[in-house]
Order: structure tokens, then sequence, then C-alpha cells
């Protein structure tokens, strides 16, 4: 859509280069002419502003906002270009043959995909740089709704010291083209054995041994020794139970993850860190929980963004359009 503006553009200024502007018998400065007539700038304005103006528009107002604001990283800069040589690579190797060349392909997919005009790589590259700033305000909103009692509450009942940890993984051995009973037989075998490594620990056997010889990690060759570790470095189910075990203890029962079952002895507990040392990665941590339990919020943050701008739109057409689309996409 972005295209067809600027196309526009292109042309208004071509018939205008040689400082003579062409006109219609009313007058109105043309964008074509025919022998019986002619279409005028405002006639092909006022058809296009129906249709195709208000998303145009919304580009446009984020990028004078969000260009000031965020001004361009090396971050930002790589995620472009990494993204753009990507689409290079699918071209080459994926859809050569499907395509007359790199730029029909651009349009074919990001029309068909998501209703948008890339014709090019600089097309490609503007829309990326729009939807980076745009994330970036959508998590700057998103931490500015994170309260000191939620950052003072998290701290208190979830934020821990690290943790070193050893396991034994005891993973279902089946094939790809198992069926649902051989992998269900393979899973139950497999908590079974877990389950005797657990009485054989109980007994008095060594942790590190039996890690070397039953663990299907690649942490076996040191015993299960893992190192040390946070929330987040590992699956939620894994870090809950290490968190719950006293130094020198392990696991009861098997932990159940996506990568089968693990035994757990935890072998050393870091102090907790002081609260300002971790704040703003609990900050980091609850704008996101926020951002997964509203999926409005990106909307509502690039609204709010565009109002602390004191955003007025001037054309009446246009502006009844945005307060609709306002209105559509936060209710």
């Amino acid at each position: 859509m972005k295209k067809i503006f600027l196309s526009m553009l292109i042309t208004l200024l071509l018939l205008t280069g040689c400082g003579k502007v062409p006109v219609l018998s009313n007058g109105q400065e043309a964008v074509l002419s025919l022998k019986d007539g002619g279409i005028s700038v405002d006639e092909l304005y006022q058809r296009m502003k129906k249709s195709y103006a208000l998303n145009v528009l919304i580009d446009m107002m984020d990028e004078k906002i969000l260009g000031p604001k965020y001004p361009e990283t090396d971050e930002e800069k790589k995620y472009v270009s990494d993204f753009v040589d990507q689409e290079h690579q699918y071209y080459n190797y994926y859809y050569n043959s499907m395509y007359s060349s790199y730029d029909s392909y651009l349009l074919a997919k990001y029309q068909q995909s998501y209703g948008i005009y890339i014709y090019n790589d600089d097309d490609l590259k503007a829309y990326l740089s729009l939807s980076y700033k745009r994330n970036s305000a959508i998590e700057d909103y998103a931490k500015s709704l994170v309260t000191d009692s939620e950052i003072e509450k998290y701290y208190e009942e979830k934020t821990y010291g690290n943790i070193e940890a050893s396991h034994i993984l005891i993973t279902a051995d089946y094939s790809d083209d198992a069926t649902d009973d051989e992998k269900k037989a393979a899973e139950e075998k497999a908590l079974e054995q877990a389950k005797e490594l657990i009485t054989r620990l109980n007994n008095g056997e060594d942790f590190a041994t039996l890690a070397k010889e039953y663990s299907k990690d690649g942490s076996a060759a040191n015993g299960g020794a893992l190192g040390e570790f946070g929330r987040g470095d590992m699956v939620d189910e894994f870090y809950e139970a290490a968190i719950k075990l006293n130094v020198g203890e392990y696991t009861k029962e098997p932990v159940k993850t996506q990568f089968g079952y693990h035994i757990i002895l935890k072998t050393n507990q870091k102090e907790k860190p002081k609260l300002e040392e971790v704040k703003e990665e609990i900050i980091e941590t609850l704008a996101k929980e926020k951002a997964n339990d509203d999926d409005k919020i990106s909307a509502k943050a690039l609204i709010k963004l565009r109002e602390d701008n004191d955003l007025t739109i001037e054309d009446k057409d246009l502006k009844e359009q945005y307060e609709n689309y306002v209105y559509n996409i936060t209710n």
C-alpha cells in the first residue's frame, strides 16, 4: 500500500519536473490525461483515501514518532540485515524456480501472508525497521505497567540465588514411526527405570557413578554435573523442582520434562542477589507476563504513544477511519 502512494508521488514529480504542472479543464492538477478528460490528483487521493490511506497514514505517523525516539542501533541493523539475508537464502534455495525474480517472490509472499506490498529490499528494510521500533515501544509500554509492589512481590517469592545441580536423564527410546502404544510402553519403561535408580540412590549408591552409566544427557561424562544456573536457564519443571531441594538432597520422584525423566541432585545454592542487582531483569520478566496476558497490549501501546505525541488527524474522513480502527482493535 505504501508503494502505491510512492508511485503516485513519483508520477507527480515526473509530471512537474519541467516546472509546468499539467492541469485538466477544471483547473485541477492532472495525474493522467485522456482525449476526453483525465484524472486529477484530488480524484486519485479521494479514491485511494477510502481504500489504502489509513494503513499508509498509520505507518507514516509511527515512522515520524518512533524514528527520533528509537534511533537505529547496531542491534537493529543486525536484525534487519540478518532477516534480509535470510529472505535471499530462502529464495535462492527454495523459491527461485517458482518466481521470475527475487522481487516478485517478496511481493507475493508479503502480500499473501501479511497484506502488505514489499517490492524490493529497500521496502523490506523499511518494514523491518518500523516493526523493530514498534516492538521496542511495546516493550517499554509493558515495562511502564509494572508496579513497585509487583517487583517487590516477585523478588520476595520468586527470586533465588543461582543453583548448582547434577542430574540423571532417562529418555523414552522409540523410533519416529512408532505407534502410540509403542510410545506409551517406552515412556512407562523410562519412568520405571528412573524410579529404580532412585531406589538405588536410597540404598546408598553414588549419584555420579549412576549418572555416568545411565544418563542420556551430555553431562553424564561429568557425573551429571550441570554447573550453575538460574531461572530461565532450565525448563520450568526442572528449575522449580531444583529450587525445592535442600543442598545435598535429590528428588524422590522422577521429574518429567519435554526431555524425559530427571533425577536431580542439588549440590549448591548461592545467596539471593540484592533487589538492585536484579530489578531490571524482574521488570523485563513481569513485562513479558503482562504482554502474554493481554493480547491487545501491542495496539494499546502504539495508540498511547500516538496520543502522547498530540496526534490530531485533520482530514475528517481519515479521522473517522482511525477512530473506528482504534475501537475495533481494542474491543
